[in-house]
């Protein structure tokens, strides 16, 4: 399994739509989540800040929510990036994707000081919509999984 995204896909997201608190590069304050590809699931590397604890030593689940949300609407991204014919760092616009629902499920808890390894499956449903699976990795151990269902971002959501 890889350990550092070089190419990620919100890397390529328009200005206009890089401002998510979990995955948006230009939001000074939020996580910068970042998915790639690692053969053919796609991953998102994070280290949680001390700020993210539950309690002592464990990270809180809303974080690991918004782990499994970005990492699914990114997975989605690049995935139809990828069907489109381009991949992260060729300078193309990515589409954008909004979640449409999102399940997570807490196995166990969620060591602090562990770098977290979000893994997904990406099933195209409909044309603007995609299922993504993903497991969360702390070390070797499976913390969390979850299902997003991705959709297209609509035209409407463009600020006037």
């Amino acid at each position: 399994m890889i350990n550092e995204i070089k190419h990620a896909i919100q890397d390529e997201y328009a200005d206009d739509f890089a401002w998510c608190y979990g995955c948006g590069r230009l939001n000074e304050t939020g996580l910068h989540l970042r998915t790639g590809w690692d053969g053919d699931k796609t991953v998102t590397i994070y280290q949680p800040r001390d700020e993210h604890k539950a309690i002592p030593g464990f990270i809180y689940g809303g974080l690991l929510a918004s782990l499994v949300d970005c990492h699914g609407t990114g997975s989605a991204a690049i995935f139809l990036h990828r069907k489109n014919g381009h991949e992260p760092g060729d300078g193309v616009e990515a589409p954008r994707f909004v979640t449409a629902s999102l399940h997570v499920d807490y196995l166990k808890p969620t060591p602090a000081n562990t770098i977290l390894k979000a893994v997904g499956i990406v099933e195209e449903i409909h044309p603007k919509k995609y299922k993504v699976t993903t497991k969360v990795y702390a070390n070797d151990t499976v913390v969390v999984t979850g299902e997003v269902v991705a959709a297209l971002m609509p035209k409407t959501f463009l600020a006037n």
